[in-house]
């Protein structure tokens, strides 16, 4: 809508607050070095949005006022990310460290070369994407591939620039860790508690939890804050870099907020010393570290180096050790998994650990509590690491009470009363009753979790109330709830609202994709990227019910373990009677169209590939949507089946493998001739 009346006086006015505010926040954010104080602030932006509010059109979208926070929205959209966001590998000793050093020398052929150290921020990575200087998406982490849309939330952080400071022709790609300073979480968590809310456990999950509101103006409330790390160009007019500390020194001059910390390391041994040097420093920090993250500078190099399945061959994280506490063992208590795994949890006193205040951790299975000699009355060491899940780690012996018994997982299951089983070779205890309440529960929120069918008012309370209540009994009778609406508003927790918004996002989740139908399906052993290869090596769930064991595991990641346990569940009588309904219901079974391959190419469609070595021009995940963009497929060892073996420099033994059935073998020549590139 035009607004052709405003006065040329108010334009210029408008674009000098912008223009200060903007200068204000660089200077606050970006170099610490206010240079107004806060009343002062306020004023300019009151005056600001006193403007707008007179002339609406004046408002644009990287103007300062937008900060406040737009309407709420129903659901976050997914998107794609240009590439992956990988995760980064961990050690956890100066040993892997330098066995990281080794490897890359080794791929590279040479040790003349530098490493940026920085800081690991314990927060949540978000990628952000820049058209002509003005921020126009963000975005979660996601499953890495894909990850929610969260921009009017993004908009609402002041250290993210929603304009840049330099004008920047072309699309460029910004990832940085959102976060809340040690102050902040507690100031946040101190106004939770008057207002009769529950605490937030830790910085992290405060942020998460914020990132993830569906209305912004509560989001622009909380003290959000943001470190740039990375800068990716995604077309040809957008700046370029020779290495990664240059692009951090042009971040941090175009209003980026850059951890100041990190430094240049020209050796291994210097990476190290800044290693050993933040863990000792790591609490005097206004925020959470875990740990360091190293990475090779020279970009040229880190193209060289790759990356495999998920993670970069040319960088790496230091994971600091582990904090510690002594508290009291009062009970160990069986928890029951989805899939019927049963896990022992140690009960203990409350004790503060890592800025979480800790009352359970984990006893893994019946051999850890005996290999430690963990018995109830014990004093003992808990440890939180990188991990969220707590750890019972050790025993004060010299503190143990006198009359402990060892411990031993008893036969029943604690929510059904069934026999527990502990299948030869492994570990764990299962209750193998299929229909006992704590799986039923288990199955079902997971299925509707935000990875899976992405179900809103289905989480664990409600789930309790519903199959309690014996309106769920199996994932597939989330699809008749909407036969019991005028029961389902007379529950408590339940009212004519809620139950429409559930309703609604239980319609909404049909269009889930094939790939989180699978995930959201109990299969042990089929976790998110699983799901996701199988949704693209089969098309469909009846191709993959009639995989053999040789066609599954065939497919790159897929080894004898999860081949077996895909056949065991497509097999059991109970499950196909829960996926018929699910059908039934309109769930996705099948990869759409678009999502399959988009070229029709005859050198590829419907022949399988095996690829060994390096190759020069692509990773291996890039060669493999090559492929399967073109209607291959991709599998991880060469058999009868396999139609090409596809080699780069350094070949494994499948190259051997391939020479001896005859197989066609193209380089990387013949295989760029065949792409058309």
């Amino acid at each position: 809508m035009p607004y052709p009346n405003i006065p040329p006086e108010a334009r210029k006015e408008h674009e000098k607050l912008c223009r200060e505010i903007r200068e204000h926040d660089y200077r606050y954010y970006v170099l610490a070095d206010p240079v107004i104080s806060d009343r002062e602030y306020d004023l300019l932006m009151e005056r600001l949005l006193k403007l707008e509010k007179q002339y609406p059109g004046l408002v644009t979208p990287d103007s300062p006022s937008q900060r406040v926070g737009g309407e709420p929205t129903r659901e976050f959209a997914q998107v794609q990310h240009p590439t992956p966001m990988l995760s980064l590998a961990n050690t956890y000793s100066p040993q892997e460290v330098r066995e990281f050093h080794r490897r890359v020398s080794e791929a590279l052929g040479r040790d003349d070369f530098s490493y940026t150290a920085e800081l690991k921020i314990d927060g949540v990575a978000i990628s952000l994407i820049y058209e002509n200087s003005l921020l126009v998406r963000g975005a979660t982490r996601g499953d890495g591939t894909t990850g929610d849309d969260v921009t009017a939330n993004v908009r609402t952080i002041r250290s993210i620039p929603l304009r840049i400071r330099r004008s920047t022709a072309g699309r460029f790609e910004v990832r940085g860790e959102v976060f809340m300073s040690k102050e902040d979480f507690a100031r946040l968590n101190e106004e939770r508690l008057l207002a009769g809310e529950k605490r937030f456990a830790n910085p992290r999950n405060s942020t998460a939890g914020t990132l993830k509101l569906q209305d912004p103006k509560i989001v622009a409330e909380r003290p959000l804050d943001f470190f740039a790390y990375y800068f990716h160009p995604l077309d040809s007019v957008a700046p370029r870099f020779t290495s990664h500390h240059e692009s951090l020194v042009w971040l941090r001059e175009s209003g980026f907020p850059v951890n100041p910390h990190y430094r240049l390391c020209p050796s291994i041994d210097d990476v190290l010393e800044y290693c050993e040097e933040w863990e000792a420093k790591r609490f005097d920090l206004p925020y959470d570290i875990d740990g360091v993250v190293i990475k090779v500078d020279d970009l040229q190099f880190q193209n060289q180096l790759g990356a495999v399945a998920r993670s970069p061959r040319w960088a790496i994280a230091f994971k600091f050790s582990a904090q510690q506490a002594q508290t009291k063992l009062k009970d160990i208590t069986l928890q029951v998994g989805r899939l019927g795994t049963i896990t022992p949890v140690a009960e203990l006193e409350p004790v503060l650990l890592a800025g979480s205040t800790i009352s359970r951790a984990t006893l893994h299975n019946q051999d850890y509590i005996s290999e430690h000699d963990i018995r109830i009355g014990d004093t003992v060491v808990i440890e939180k690491g990188g991990d969220v899940i707590p750890k019972v780690t050790a025993v004060i012996l010299e503190k143990r009470p006198p009359g402990t018994k060892p411990y031993y997982i008893s036969g029943q299951c604690p929510s059904c009363g069934g026999p527990l089983r502990r299948p030869e070779g492994e570990a764990a205890y299962y209750c193998e009753n299929v229909a006992c309440p704590a799986q039923v529960r288990g199955r079902i929120t997971h299925f509707a979790s935000r990875g899976a069918m992405d179900i809103e008012g289905l989480g664990e309370a409600n789930v309790d109330v519903l199959v309690s209540k014996r309106f769920l009994q199996t994932v597939a009778d989330i699809y008749t709830l909407h036969e019991h609406k005028e029961e389902l508003v007379k529950l408590e927790r339940f009212g004519t609202k809620s139950v429409d918004n559930l309703l609604q996002a239980i319609e909404e989740s049909k269009q889930r994709p094939f790939e989180k139908v699978l995930f959201a399906l109990w299969i042990r052993f089929v976790g998110e990227e699983v799901a996701r290869i199988l949704a693209q090596s089969f098309h469909d769930v009846d191709a993959l019910m009639q995989a053999s064991r040789e066609d599954l595991e065939a497919v790159n990641g897929i080894g004898p373990r999860i081949a077996e346990s895909i056949q065991t569940f497509f097999t059991d009588r109970s499950n196909l009677e829960v996926l018929r309904a699910l059908r039934e219901a309109g769930l996705q079974f099948s990869t759409k169209k678009d999502e399959q391959a988009t070229i029709e190419d005859p050198f590829f469609a419907g022949k399988t590939f095996v690829l060994t070595g390096t190759l020069e021009r692509f990773t291996r995940p890039e060669a493999k949507r090559l492929i399967e963009s073109r209607g291959g497929k991709v599998a991880g060892s060469v058999s009868k089946k396999t139609d090409a073996v596809i080699v780069g420099s350094d070949p494994g033994s499948k190259l051997a493998r391939a020479k001896e059935l005859g197989i066609e073998i193209w380089d990387e020549k013949t295989f760029l001739e065949k792409l058309h590139l």
